[in-house]
This record gives structure tokens, sequence and C-alpha cells, in this order.
């Protein structure tokens, strides 16, 4: 008899979380581990929110939050999004919640019935597909690789949908690639969406503020499709406010209704007090945010270069978030000391033992054969841990 649920059974564990894990048994055993697994900036968070929080808690914010979020969190992301993106909400489209990733397993589980298909862009982050299966739904992934820097196109996209399509999952600035869309190939995307009315798109921007080429482009910005998307976002990345857990959407009314429905049964609002610090990130000082975007470019170009010099890598230039996602394939089927190196989780799990470098491989996100860095990390680590990392490979015959 299997206690546990067919659901639960169904789930794979989180990759990045394991060789996080994995790293941090290293270093308690006194080893000095680089972790490039983990989508965490190295940043404190900002002063001024840090001090917003604490003023909270003098203020006595100690009581449970309305379900959706405070009122002035939900005003402040409303005007966030019409001055920063030219959209219009009310913060009755505006769902809070504790942490992106709640706020997406909200969506995927008002809108998504039994065995109704998600597409999903691969390389993908690790946990759509498993949140896809939580609402019982079916993953339909569209493989884009490194040569088209890893954007999926109009003609891909039309060729996955199906009757049964019920939703498609954007991510831009990615995790893993970096990679970001412009305006234009957001713009061709849309016309294939605007043929199939009946199809939810569910645009995760988590990492809009860090973006090297221009102003963020989002797909909702198309009239055509704002009754349908679905945009998820929050403070964790562009505030270095993860452990805060505050994520939120931005909805048709309905689909916001939806969610607070099933938040208010199962978390209700998120923490009072990390409210009121996302409370004082949108409405504060925004240099934080421009010097963290600058930093991460610089590590960006650093580790790029460095990747680029090791003989049999194949690297692109990523465009945004703080990940670069690159093709090992040239050192899979080799073997140090007998051991045979097989696929690229087995190249990551051979760099944390022989290199003492945590990374995470390619397949967890749908794309066998590459490897992600995350770069979010100082200068000197990412010297370090590419130096490393080339003598380990070179290891291999």
């Amino acid at each position: 008899m299997n206690l546990l649920s067919a659901k639960l059974a169904a789930l794979s564990p989180s990759e990045t979380f394991a060789m996080a894990q994995k790293s941090n048994e290293l270093k308690a055993q006194g080893i000095d581990v680089i972790n490039l697994s983990v989508g965490e900036p190295d940043f404190f968070t900002p002063n001024h929110i840090k001090q917003a929080a604490k003023q909270a808690i003098d203020n006595n914010f100690s009581f449970y939050s309305p379900v959706p979020g405070f009122l002035d969190l939900r005003e402040a992301i409303c005007r966030k999004l019409k001055n920063e993106n030219g959209l219009d909400y009310s913060p009755a489209q505006i769902v809070v919640s504790s942490g992106a990733k709640q706020s997406l397993c909200n969506v995927l589980m008002s809108i998504v019935d039994k065995d109704e298909e998600v597409i999903i862009p691969a390389p993908y982050w690790v946990s759509y597909p498993e949140m896809v299966k939580l609402a019982e739904g079916k993953s339909v992934f569209i493989d884009a690789d490194i040569h088209q820097d890893f954007k999926i196109t109009p003609q891909q996209l039309e060729a996955a949908i199906t009757p049964k399509t019920k939703a498609f999952i954007l991510c831009s600035p990615s995790n893993p690639t970096g990679s970001v869309y412009t305006k234009e190939e957001l713009k061709t995307l849309a016309v294939v969406l605007e043929k199939y009315p009946n199809i939810f798109i569910i645009s995760d921007e988590i990492y809009e503020h860090i973006n090297y080429i221009s102003k963020h482009e989002s797909i909702s910005q198309f009239d055509t499709l704002r009754d349908r998307v679905i945009i998820i976002n929050g403070v964790s990345k562009g505030y270095a406010m993860t452990g805060w857990r505050i994520g939120w959407i931005a909805a048709p009314q309905w689909i916001a209704s939806a969610c607070s429905l099933l938040q208010g049964q199962y978390t209700s609002g998120a923490c009072s007090i990390a409210q009121k610090a996302a409370l004082a990130a949108y409405t504060g000082d925004q240099h934080c945010v421009s010097e963290m975007r600058v930093a991460f470019e610089r590590r960006r170009n650093l580790v790029v270069k460095l990747l680029s010099e090791i003989p049999n890598l194949e690297v692109n230039m990523p465009t945004g978030a703080f990940y670069v996602f690159f093709r090992c394939e040239n050192y899979l089927g080799k073997s140090y000391n007998g051991k045979l190196i097989d696929t690229a989780a087995d190249l990551a799990m051979y760099l944390l033992e022989e290199a003492h470098v945590a990374c995470v491989g390619g397949d967890a996100f749908g794309a066998p054969g590459y490897l992600r860095f995350s770069y979010a990390v100082s200068d000197e680590q990412i010297e370090k841990a590419v130096a490393r990392v080339k003598i380990a490979l070179l290891k291999l015959v």
C-alpha cells in the first residue's frame, strides 16, 4: 500500500536545491566550495527596505494581512506597472503571495484541469513542469538550443498548440538561459496567440530588472492578449529579497479573484512585515536596482570571457538574469579515474567533487548536454571557480 499520494509520487526533487544542499554538506566538512548552483543575488537587501521592515514591527504590523495583500502594496504595484511598463491595472487585479513560486502555482491550480496541456519552452525553470503535474495537467515542451539563443520561434509555438492547450508559460529574462525576448520577437509570438483566444499566457517576469540590452518588454503590452495574460513578478531578484518571500500576479480580475480564493484556503495573506518591506522597495529610491544590475553585467562579461577560453565548450552571451547556460556535450562520454561522465548531471557532480564548484546539469532544465552557472557571486569567486573548472575538465579523457 502506497501511503503517499500519487501527486507527490509524481514530483521530482529540485535539482538546484539538491546541488546547493550537497555543496553545503561539503562546506560543513571544511571544504572550500564555490556555489554557482543557486539563483539568488549575493547582495544584502538595501538598507531602506530593511528599515521599513523594522518600522513595521515597531508599528505592530503583526496581525493577519488581507489574503490578496495590503492595499497600499497592491496600489504601489499598480503604479510600478504603469510607470515602468505602461500597463493599467487596478488593485483588485493584483494578488500578493509568499513568493513568485506560490503566485505561479496559484495560477496553474486555478486555470488548469486534468489532462489539459501547458506549453513550456525548454530550457525551462525546474519547477514549471512539476507545478503542471500538481495541477494534473500535461506539459508540452518546445526545444530551443544555443544556436537560437534558447528562444522559440512563432512556427514552433504554433506547431505545439492543440485543442487541449490551456496555457503557455513564457519566462523573459529567462532562468536558466539568461535570454531576453525583444519587443519584435514577442510580437511574432503574440500574432500566433491571437488566433487562439482560449489560451492563457503566463508571463514570468521575475528577472525584469536584470536586463542588459534595453528596457524590459512584456507580452502583456499587446492589447489583443491583455485579457488573458497573467504576469508573475516579485521582489526577490531585483531587490535582493529572496528570503522575504513576496511575489505577485497581475491578471484579469476574475483570475485574481480565483487565486485569492485558493490562497485563502491554504496560506492566507503573505507575511505582513515582508509586505511592508516590499512596499518600500517599490516606492523608495531605485538606485539600488541599477547598481546591482551594473554589477551583474560586469560579472556576466567576465564569466562568458573565461568560459569561452576553455576548449570544447560552447557559450553564448546571455542578455538578462544572472545565469550562463553553456553546452558541455564534448565532455560527456569521457571519464576520470575509471568513472564515466555520461550526462550533464554526472559532469556537475564531478565538478563538485573534483573542482569544488557547485553548478546544475542541464538535464534538470530539459536540456541535456548543458550546464548552468549562476554568476551571482563576486568577480573573485567567478575567476577562481572557472579556473578550477578548466583544470577539472582537462583531466577528463
